[in-house]
This record gives C-alpha cells, sequence and structure tokens, in this order.
C-alpha cells in the first residue's frame, strides 16, 4: 500500500507539472522529470506515421517495497504472466496484419508502443502519464518517446486498471479500448469520455448469471469478488440483478489484492459456514490464486462455482489439482475463435533475436527455468506470502543456463495454448476498432449528427477528441465474420458469452466444455442451454446441487416470510381451507374454483361434493316409497270408493266432491317425488306448482263438504225450513278456487319462475344442488291461499262439529284441519333450521304428513264401514226422512234424500 501511495504521489507531480508548464508557457521555463519511471515494453515506430498504444500485464504484481521516508522510487515487477504476454503479441501480430492490407488505412501505417502495466494500478497509471508527457519531453504534445504521433491506447488489461489509466487519459479525450475490462463503471461518458471496449459490459454478464442461477432453480447464492473496481462494481451488478428476481445472496466476500490472513480466512469461513452450495467469483484469475490456495488448504469441496470471464479458462486457476475443489464450475466466457497465423507468429520468439529484449528473456528463463547467459535479467521470483502468513519463496533461482536450444514445441503453458483464444480475439478486435475509427476518419465518415457539427480532421493533424465521433456506432466485421457493433457507451451492442463446463479430459487435463450460449442485443437475451448437455456437477451424487437458505415448501404449504431474513429464508405454512399449492416453493396458495375444493393435503383442487336428496339413497329411497305407498292408498279408497258408489255412506255429503279429494290426495304424495333427484328448470318451476295446486284442489273441494255441514247445523240449530245449497254451487267454489289458484301459479312461472342453482355458500366442501324459488311474494301468495282455504275448511267444520251423526263426518274434517295445521306449523321451523338434502326431506315430510292426515281422517272410518261394517251402511243407518214438526228427532249430518216434499225437508246434505 505505502508503494502505491508513492506512486500515486510520484504520478499526481507529474500532472501538476504538466498543467504547471501550461501555465508559465510565456516565461520560457523549463521542466524535466528528475527520475523516470521504470518500465518495460516494446515499441516500434520508426517508418510510421502513427503509434497505437498498449498496457498488458505482462507480470502479475509489482514487489513489496518497505515503507520509509524516503523518495517514491518507480516499483519493480514480478511474477512472469504468460496470458499477458500472449495478449501483448498478439497486438503486435494485428498490427503487422493491418499494415499488411490495402482496405484499411491505405497510405498510412501503424507503429506501436507497449507497457508493462504488471497488473497494478499504479504501474497503470505510470504508464498513462508517460504515454501523455513522454520521460523525456517537457510538454503533453501527444508525441511521446518515440516521436510519433500517438492515436490512441489498447489497455490496460482488467477493470481497475483501465479505469486508473482512463482517468488520466480522459482529461485529453485520448481514445482507449479495453480488451478486458468489463466493469459497468466505465460506461459512464460523464467520467470516462474517451473509453471504448470490444468485450460485453458486466451488466449483461451479471444479468445472464442471474438467468443461470434461475434456469437451475438456485436462490441462495453467495458471492466473492476482487478488492478493485471489477469485483466491486460486478458484484454490485449482480446483487441488484438478484434482487430484482427475487433471489438472495447468501453472503458477500472480498478476496484482498494485497494479501491479508485475516480478511482470506473471513471469505474462506464464509463459504465454509454457508448452506449455500452455489457461489458466484467476480476476480481475475491472478487475484484467485491466494484463493484457490486456501480452498485446497481446508479441503472445501462440494461446492459449485460460478466463473465470470476473467478465470473461467485461466490455466493459473484451470490445474488438474485443483479439479477436486472446482471440477464442475460453470461460467461465461468470450467466444472462442481462431486466428489465422497468430500461432506460427508466437513461436517466432528468441532471446538471441535481440539481447536487450528483457521481456523475452525473462519469458525464457520462466518457461525453461533456466538463467540466459550474461544477462542482467532477474529471474522470476515469487514474494507472496502464502495461507501461513510466511513469506515463501515459490520459485528458486536456477544455477542452470540457458543453452538457446530449448524447444518451445516442448512446452505446455498459456502462452502457446491457442486452443481457447478469447480475450486474445477480444485483443485483436480492440486494435482492429481502433484502426477501422482511424480509417473513418481519414475518409471523413461522420454520422449525420456530427457532420454539420465537425469539420473533416487529417491524418495525422489532428488532436485526440476529434477521433471520438468515429467510433460512435463504429461496426465493423472480424476474420471470422462476427459483427461487432459499439453503442453510444462505447460497449458492445450485441453478442454471446459461452457457457463453459469444467470437465476433467482424458489426459487428466481440465476440459472446458461448452454446455450452451447467452445471446444478448441490445433490447432482449436468449440463454441457450440444451437438455441434452453434458454437464459435470462436483457433488457428492454428482446431480445438480441444490442451493437453498430454506428447502422448498412442499405441496399444501406456501412460504411465510420471516422477519429481518432474506427472502429466501422462509417458513413453510399449511394453506387455507379451500387454497392449494400444487407445486413446490409456492409464494403464495391459489384458491380453487368455486365448484372445486382442497384435499385433505391442500395440494389439489377436487371437485366439491355434490350434495341433493337421491332416489339411490337410503333415505330419498324411503320418501319414495312413502310417496308411492300413499298414491297406492289413494288409489285403494278410489277403488272401494267405485264399487261401493251406489251405497248410502259413499252417495252421502256429494260423492263427486269425495272423488275429487281423492284425486288431489293422489297428486300431493306423488308430487312429493318431484322433490327428489338431482334438480333442474323444470323440476323446480313443476313441484312448487303441483304441490300448490294439489292442496288447492283438495282444500276447495274439502271446503265445499265443510259449507255443506255449516248449513245443515244452522238447519238443526233454527229448526226452521231453509232452501238447501245445491250441489252445483259447491262445485263452482271448487271451479273458482282452482282456478284462481292456477292464474298465480301461473303469473308465478312466467314473471319470476324457480330455477335450479348451486348452493355454494352453505357448506364449502360441498355443492348443495337446490331450487332458487324465486319471487317469494309468489311463493307466499299461493300457499297462502291454500292456508287461507284449510282455515275456511276448519272454522266452518269447527261450528259444524257437534252435529249428531252416526258418522261424524264433520269431526273428521276437523281432525285433519288440526293435522294439516300441526305438521305445517311444526314444518316452518324444522325446514329453516335445516340445511341441503335434509332440508328437501323435511318438505317431503311434511307433504307425505298432510297428505297421510288427510286421507286417514276424512276416508278410513268410511272405509271401515264400508269394508268391515256393511251393516252400518243402509240408508236408516246412514241417513232418512224425519218429519220437520217433530222437533224431538235432531237432524243428522248424513240424512240423505232425493226427494223432497211438503212433510220433509232434504238436508244440505243431498247429491
Amino acid at each position: 500500500m505505502a508503494s502505491r501511495k508513492k506512486c500515486l504521489i510520484l504520478g499526481l507531480t507529474v500532472f501538476l507539472w504538466v498543467e504547471l508548464y501550461a501555465q508559465n508557457e510565456e516565461q520560457n521555463v523549463t521542466c524535466r522529470l528528475l527520475r523516470k519511471f521504470n518500465l518495460t515494453g516494446y515499441v516500434e515506430a520508426a517508418n510510421h506515421s502513427m503509434v497505437i498504444g498498449g498496457l498488458f500485464p505482462i507480470h502479475s504484481r509489482t514487489i513489496p517495497t518497505n515503507d520509509s521516508d524516503e523518495e517514491p522510487v518507480s516499483a519493480m515487477c514480478e511474477g512472469f504472466n504468460f496470458r499477458g504476454f500472449r495478449w501483448m503479441k498478439t497486438m503486435i501480430h494485428t498490427i503487422k496484419e493491418i499494415n499488411g492490407r490495402k482496405d484499411i488505412l491505405p497510405n498510412h501505417t501503424l507503429g506501436y508502443q507497449i507497457f508493462d502495466t504488471c497488473f497494478s494500478v499504479s504501474k497503470a497509471m505510470e504508464t498513462a502519464l508517460v504515454f501523455l508527457t513522454g520521460q523525456e519531453e517537457n510538454k503533453p504534445n501527444f508525441r511521446n518517446s518515440t516521436g510519433k504521433y500517438l492515436v490512441g491506447i489498447i489497455g490496460s488489461g482488467g477493470s481497475s486498471l483501465s479505469v486508473a489509466a482512463s482517468r488520466i487519459l480522459g482529461l485529453y479525450y485520448m481514445p482507449q479500448v479495453g480488451y478486458t475490462s468489463s466493469c459497468s463503471i466505465l460506461s459512464d461518458k460523464f467520467q470516462f469520455p474517451s473509453f471504448y471496449r470490444s468485450i460485453p459490459s458486466d451488466k449483461i454478464q451479471s444479468e445472464a448469471m442471474v438467468n443461470l442461477i434461475k434456469h437451475f432453480g438456485w436462490v441462495w447464492v453467495g458471492a466473492i469478488a476482487a478488492d478493485d473496481d471489477y469485483g466491486k462494481y460486478g458484484v454490485k451488478s449482480f446483487r441488484e440483478k438478484m434482487e430484482s428476481a427475487n433471489l438472495c445472496v447468501a453472503f458477500s466476500e472480498t478476496i484482498p489484492k494485497v494479501y491479508s490472513n485475516e480478511k482470506m480466512q473471513k471469505a474462506v469461513k464464509a463459504v465454509k459456514s454457508s448452506t449455500a452450495k452455489v457461489i458466484v467469483l467476480f476476480t481475475t484469475d491472478i487475484d484467485l490464486s491466494p484463493f484457490v490456495l486456501e480452498v485446497v488448504h481446508h479441503n472445501i469441496t462440494d461446492r459449485t462455482w460460478i466463473a465470470s470471464e476473467a478465470w473461467i479458462t485461466s490455466a493459473l486457476v484451470a490445474k488438474p489439482e485443483y479439479f477436486p475443489y472446482f471440477g464442475g464450475t460453470i461460467g461465461f466466457a468470450i467466444p472462442r475463435s481462431v486466428i489465422p497465423g497468430l500461432k506460427e507468429f508466437l513461436y517466432d520468439i528468441h532471446p538471441s533475436k535481440d539481447p536487450k529484449d528483457v521481456l523475452t528473456i525473462e519469458f525464457w528463463q520462466t518457461a525453461f527455468n533456466c538463467t540466459w547467459p550474461n544477462s542482467t535479467v532477474p529471474y522470476n521470483v515469487d514474494h507472496r506470502v502464502n495461507m501461513t502468513g510466511k513469506e515463501d519463496r515459490l520459485y528458486a533461482m536456477s544455477n542452470q543456463l540457458c543453452t538457446g536450444e530449448e524447444k518451445l514445441e516442448d512446452l505446455k503453458n498459456t502462452y502457446l495454448d491457442t486452443s481457447q483464444l478469447r480475450i486474445t480475439n477480444n485483443v485483436k478486435q480492440a486494435v482492429y476498432l481502433m484502426a477501422y475509427a482511424l480509417d473513418r476518419l481519414s475518409n471523413c465518415d461522420l454520422l449525420e449528427e456530427y457532420s454539420n457539427s465537425t469539420a473533416c480532421s487529417h491524418i495525422p493533424d489532428f488532436e485526440p477528441r476529434e477521433m471520438l465521433p468515429y467510433f460512435k456506432k463504429l461496426k465493423i466485421t472480424t476474420h471470422d465474420g462476427t459483427e461487432i457493433e459499439l453503442d453510444n457507451n462505447g460497449d458492445i451492442e450485441n453478442g454471446y458469452y459461452d457457457i463453459l463446463n469444467w470437465h476433467l479430459g482424458n489426459a487428466g487435463e481440465v476440459a472446458f466444455v461448452k454446455v450452451g450460449e447467452y445471446k444478448f442485443t441490445s433490447s432482449k437475451y436468449e440463454l441457450v442451454l440444451p437438455k441434452n448437455s453434458s454437464l459435470f456437477w462436483n457433488t457428492e451424487s454428482s446431480m445438480l446441487p441444490d442451493s437453498v437458505c430454506t428447502k422448498l415448501c412442499a405441496p399444501g404449504t406456501r412460504k411465510g416470510v420471516r422477519q429481518g431474513q432474506p427472502i429466501c429464508c422462509f417458513d413453510c405454512i399449511p394453506c387455507a381451507d379451500g387454497y392449494v399449492s400444487e407445486k413446490q416453493g409456492q409464494r403464495e396458495c391459489d384458491p380453487c374454483g368455486e365448484d372445486d375444493w382442497s384435499n385433505a393435503e391442500k395440494s389439489k383442487c377436487v371437485p366439491k361434493l355434490v350434495e341433493f336428496l337421491a332416489y339411490e339413497e337410503a333415505l330419498g329411497f324411503t320418501l319414495v316409497i312413502l310417496s308411492i305407498f300413499g298414491a297406492i292408498v289413494v288409489f285403494a279408497v278410489t277403488i272401494v270408493y267405485v264399487i261401493h258408489r251406489h251405497t248410502p255412506l259413499v252417495k252421502a255429503n256429494d260423492r263427486e266432491l269425495s272423488f275429487l279429494i281423492q284425486m288431489s290426495l293422489g297428486i300431493t304424495v306423488l308430487s312429493s317425488m318431484l322433490f327428489i333427484g338431482k334438480p333442474s328448470n323444470w323440476t323446480c318451476m313443476a313441484r312448487q306448482v303441483t304441490l300448490a295446486l294439489g292442496f288447492c284442489l283438495c282444500l276447495s273441494s274439502t271446503l265445499g263438504k265443510t259449507i255443506s255441514l255449516f248449513f245443515a247445523y244452522r238447519i238443526s240449530k233454527s229448526k226452521t225450513r231453509l232452501i238447501s245449497m245445491h250441489p252445483v254451487f259447491r262445485k263452482l267454489i271448487v271451479l273458482f278456487c282452482v282456478v284462481g289458484e292456477i292464474g298465480v301459479c301461473a303469473a308465478y312461472l312466467v314473471l319470476e319462475p324457480p330455477r335450479m342453482f348451486k348452493n355454494i355458500e352453505s357448506q364449502n366442501v360441498k355443492i348443495i344442488f337446490e331450487c332458487n324459488e324465486g319471487s317469494i311474494e309468489f311463493l307466499c301468495a299461493i300457499f297462502g291461499f291454500d292456508v287461507f282455504l284449510a282455515l275456511l275448511c276448519f272454522l266452518t267444520t269447527f261450528v259444524a262439529r257437534k252435529l249428531p251423526d252416526n258418522y261424524y263426518e264433520g269431526k273428521c274434517i276437523t281432525f285433519g284441519m288440526l293435522v294439516f295445521f300441526i305438521v305445517w306449523i311444526s314444518f316452518v321451523p324444522a325446514y329453516l333450521s335445516t340445511k341441503g338434502k335434509f332440508k328437501v326431506a323435511v318438505e317431503i315430510f311434511a307433504i307425505l304428513a298432510s297428505s297421510y292426515g288427510l286421507l286417514g281422517c276424512i276416508f278410513l272410518p268410511k272405509c271401515f264401514i264400508i269394508l268391515l261394517r256393511p251393516k252400518r251402511n243402509t240408508d236408516e243407518t246412514v241417513g232418512g226422512r224425519v218429519p220437520t214438526v217433530d222437533r224431538s228427532i235432531q237432524l243428522t249430518s248424513a240424512s240423505v234424500s232425493s226427494e223432497l216434499n211438503s212433510t220433509t225437508v232434504s238436508t244440505v246434505l243431498d247429491e
């Protein structure tokens, strides 16, 4: 940290010197740097009109220096990075390729000046200042130590390095194209106005990770990031995407840039103690290496790692000895490509070609573990601190001298591995983006929005800011046919990631197996993971890992939020009645339809039990038997009356009315069967109307009889001669009553008829099929009329109950009416207190009881006499002529005579 602080102070000193010179230019003040930055790299500028700068992490870190009060010095680098060295060689190869083409910059050639950033912010700052000022010049004229015009920078190798360099380069609007800097903050044109890149932004990668997590059903995921801009902004975007998808981050830890045992152990502890089995690693391979050693040291297995593009194909991590811990890693990688001629160019390297090429000599020494003769280049010594907290030199100085006869074909390292050219291909694309922007500038190919406000520039006489409009909506086609287009923020507008899975190859090496793709455009995305893709999971069962805070709630339960905890940690609460959850892990229970209800497990909606008084059940069958039996009894009584129709007892008191009463009672007992079975619209309309008309006919006919009895009683009381009621009048009473009832019933059926409806409110688990009676007013009217007739019958017979008679018909009708009233008065509370099919059964019972009561009270005594006491069925017994003047002889209610003379009076009971 002290070294970085000193380097930053030095960098700021240089920057202030530049500004000071600009202010004192008129006084001709000359300022020079007191000492130079310690930089290494490559330069080729002679015979070229322009130079492209390059920043690459050829080393992986700077050598720590002791904190002291001495003047700050530029740090040395260590840890040769074969991968970064290949990237740098790719830039040189691409520039040579462009210079050999005639369709791009035909009148100009490009040179290069490349520096090593050592994968450190301090070196990135130093190189950015050197590009602007040079180490010998005294003003920023964009003609650095090469003496050629600097048109732009390729680099700086990592997001943190690009952020640091771009903050300086952006002040002068120096174009910068990143090849592996995916940090989302670099899209901010206010902070980084001149930064562009050939790699997608981490916003896209974060969304891709979340979609991958959703695809596999993971909800509880850990996150570890490098302690730099790449890691912090990457995890920040990832957490935002997770929250918007209702997924949870179990923990979020950082890997320190400068080794700290305390911070490293904190990250390792989070991994070991968390129930999250899936962990996202947003870091570069260089920063990840110490953490990998810790994972191996603590023997942490049974974890699935989601890799960012910065380390998914890194040979530094993908080693066979690490496979038991990191096997099955799945992540996103930049699309792989084959670069023609690159492999041969990479092999064309040897220290003997240029004794001053210190990077090539260091490459040779590190690759073959030898020391180049007569070289001052130090051997690669690693001063990192291991997990024990003690310094450990991982590489020792070799006493073996290099012969120069070593063969590159025998090497197996990242530099010569061209099977996974991903970031390497991005380097090539970044150089081409710079070249095509220059080509557009040379042709003045401006967008329409800039054509009227910006004058055409000429190579090489232009300022860096004049080149920026040519990057807007820049669209190129690469050597493999891929189209690349930049948006207004300098980001890739469309493309795709390869989804890779780590397998163990046949030779024991780690194989990067492509299992899918993540395609994206400016408006949509598509995750492509074939079902038959062979995924390897580093679990005990080799099956898809399960990463949850709480196991998914079983069907029949829902998630209940735990206060103060993430939404992925919950309790499983049973669904309420009428609600179900058919799938695992449902947040809410779904209501069942009105015809359905939840089963006992609350996992499925099942049809509600249908309830109505069915013929098949015992109660319904019993009532049907009673109805049929009642009809048979009525029919039997009618047969008896028909057979004995000429007997005095049958002829007494209007034989036709007796037959009407019998017929009506047959109708009422049979109408009860309309109440049994599944209701329908027609049965709902028929049953009440039929019942009402049946009772109306019965009671009106009975009323005809009772009026006759009433008049007979009045005659016997007054002992005066009275004209008898003609039988026609009795029948007219029946006719008027029935016609009136039919009229009301017809209006009822036309205006507001009853309808069948499903009652789902009375009982939750049942659907009660019943009749909606429509208008209660009409229903009260039709049955109220029947009650009125019954009341008239009762009153008239009650008055005439003391009429002497050998057959007490008046008393029988009185008892019949009493039974009728008792039954229906008892029916009302019983009907209102029951539900469902029992409600219908109560009504049927009331119908049958009242019908049986009338039948028994009116006709049973007569049938008893007709069948069992025929001697009493005579004119003398039933009735006869009685002299009017003889007041000692009382009139009988059954006296019947068809002959009227002056000495007798025909009773009102004549036929």
